[in-house]
């Protein structure tokens, strides 16, 4: 009996034991068949956009020396997953682009930038580097250029760069650099505010209460960051541009050519004058002028120029004669020239970049004597976020030697198509709609010739001559403006790696001048040709083209005198209309 009942107990015992054994298994099994690793997001394999924008593939295809922009590199000749200084590749990096692209973080080729033209910062993956991993530009949830609602450069909503309804660079109607249907002011920076005037026009004030624009009876008045104004205008059928209170330039309709339009300029400073060809462009809306030369050389000469010397030429300061110029001492340590030359097209590079350096010298000395004079425009100094300078840095010089090189072989096939020395060149044949060489796709390395006033991150700073700029985007927006990257500045002026937004005329005047610059260079290569180490070029000889400049105008100085005065009107009435913060 005491047996049977032991049994008895032991069998429940048994089973609470089973049960137990049973559970513990279960729970064991589920921990270890339970969350999977997140492979998922498959939101950033989408995007469809990522493969639209067609121009943006067709940038620098033609250029022989890789471009601004080619399609394989960036403009430091790097490899085809780099940035411009040899950035990371694909996965991981802090500053290496996805796919090519010659700024700091384009997906597929947008220089400095993004897939679909949002400003800095791309559509998908962040803005400065790779699909996956690294610490700045993750795809996911970073705090910097995320995939999906960072602060900065993210798919929607962020604020710098994305694509929609961002407040800085937006694609569409972001409040500063907004690509389309901004509010009033999209480009305009914080605190500024705009003014309808009495009798019609407005104007733009700055947050200091100073004239930043003013636009009345025709004529538009623009006051730099740093001083110096520029006035355009048109009148009796001429348009009349005032750089600074001492120059400027009288263009006026010349002849038609081959189905295209030429206007003639003439320039005009300090007591003298020259002239000048400019091609028409209707493109968009919007007329644009492209520099025409007046002559071209032996299509030999200019393949020489971008064909590599059999040895180096040591050339150095001392021959080029900048040691004891105060430009050169002022902007040492932005720019130096190279110790030598492998190949004509550095020597330009250098000449071109000293050229606008010098102009910049002398410009801002010129804005520091009218404003010392009281004619100053009242600008505000440079934010201190752009005042840390990038000196010309090996990477930014080679995509103008790029540039140069590309546009030596542009103008070798148009003096070969002409005939070379026999007979007048002919204009290229008509295009119509054709893009003007400002927006061509491939060209985005522009050398800035002027002061220019622009806005990064709602925040006004000035670019000046020698500053270098990429543009990022193909299309203008609303305001005619495209957007670019700063590659190298001064340190008074916008900061390295900004986006800023630059009216396509501007870019079309840097364009011209660069070409105005580079066609005195050669001249000047044709004189040195064979001394000082330099070797013997082919024939120098030059052939006119089809549409030479006229003599210059000499009432040019009286049309830009009066100008001026008028503009000095203008400006009195609106200080005095605005005086009391009136306006809207």
């Amino acid at each position: 009996m005491n047996s049977s009942n032991r049994g008895k107990s032991v069998l429940p015992n048994l089973s609470v034991l089973l049960v137990l054994l049973i559970v513990t298994t279960l729970a064991s099994a589920q921990k270890k068949t339970s969350a999977p690793a997140p492979h998922a997001a498959p939101a950033q394999h989408a995007a469809p956009a990522q493969h639209a924008a067609p121009a943006q593939h067709a940038a620098g295809g033609a250029k022989p020396g890789g471009g601004g922009a080619a399609n394989n590199r960036g403009p430091g000749g790097n490899a085809n997953n780099r940035g411009p200084g040899g950035g990371n590749a694909n996965r991981g990096g802090a500053a290496g682009a996805n796919n090519r692209g010659p700024g700091a973080g384009a997906n597929n080729r947008g220089a400095a930038g993004a897939n679909n033209r949002g400003a800095a910062g791309a559509n998908n993956r962040g803005a400065a580097s790779a699909n996956r991993g690294g610490p700045a530009g993750a795809n996911k949830g970073g705090a910097a250029n995320a995939g999906r609602g960072a602060p900065a450069g993210g798919n929607k909503g962020g604020a710098a760069g994305a694509n929609k309804g961002g407040a800085a660079n937006a694609g569409r109607g972001g409040a500063t650099n907004a690509g389309r249907g901004g509010a009033a002011g999209a480009h305009q920076p914080a605190g500024s505010r705009n003014v309808s005037l009495k009798g019609g026009g407005s104007a733009t004030l700055r947050k200091n209460g100073s004239v930043r624009s003013i636009n009345r009876n025709g004529m538009h008045i623009e006051h730099g960051v740093h001083g110096g104004r520029t006035v355009v205008g048109e009148h009796n059928g001429a348009r009349v541009v005032n750089t600074g209170r001492h120059g400027g330039y009288v263009q006026r309709s010349y002849v038609n050519r081959g189905g295209h339009s030429y206007y003639s300029r003439t320039y005009y400073r300090n007591g003298h004058y020259y002239s000048g060809v400019y091609r028409g462009y209707y493109w968009g809306g919007h007329n644009y002028y492209g520099y025409y030369p007046g002559y071209w050389y032996n299509p030999g000469f200019y393949g020489w120029g971008y064909q590599p010397w059999g040895a180096p030429v040591y050339w150095g300061v001392g021959a080029w004669g900048w040691g004891g110029a105060p430009w050169y001492g002022f902007y040492g340590g932005f720019f130096a020239p190279y110790p030598f030359y492998t190949s004509p097209a550095f020597w330009l590079t250098d000449y071109l970049i000293a050229a606008e350096l010098q102009s910049a010298y002398a410009a801002q000395a010129e804005a520091n004597a009218d404003a010392a004079a009281g004619n100053g425009g009242g600008g505000e100094a440079a934010p201190a976020a752009a005042s840390n300078g990038v000196a010309l840095t090996p990477e930014v010089k080679q995509a103008i030697a790029d540039e140069v090189k590309a546009q030596l072989a542009a103008q070798q096939a148009q003096a070969a198509q002409s005939g070379g020395s026999s007979g007048q060149a002919s204009a290229p044949a008509n295009a119509s709609g054709e893009v003007p060489p400002a927006l061509d796709p491939a060209r985005r390395t522009f050398v800035v010739d002027s002061d220019l006033s622009v806005v990064a991150n709602g925040q006004e700073c000035g670019l000046t001559g020698g500053d270098v700029i990429t543009r990022i985007t193909d299309t203008p927006d609303a305001d005619n403006m495209v957007n670019a990257s700063v590659s190298a500045s001064k340190k008074s002026d916008c900061a390295a790696g900004q986006t800023v937004a630059v009216k396509v005329d501007d870019l079309q005047e840097m364009q011209n001048h660069f070409d105005e610059q580079l066609n005195a260079g050669l001249g000047e290569l044709a004189k040195k040709q064979g001394t000082g180490g330099i070797p013997k070029a082919p024939d120098t000889g030059t052939t006119p083209t089809d549409v030479p400049p006229p003599p210059p105008d000499t009432t040019a100085a009286k049309t830009l005198e009066d100008q001026q005065q008028a503009a000095d009107q203008t400006e009195s009435q609106v200080k005095q209309e605005t005086a009391g913060g009136g306006g809207l």
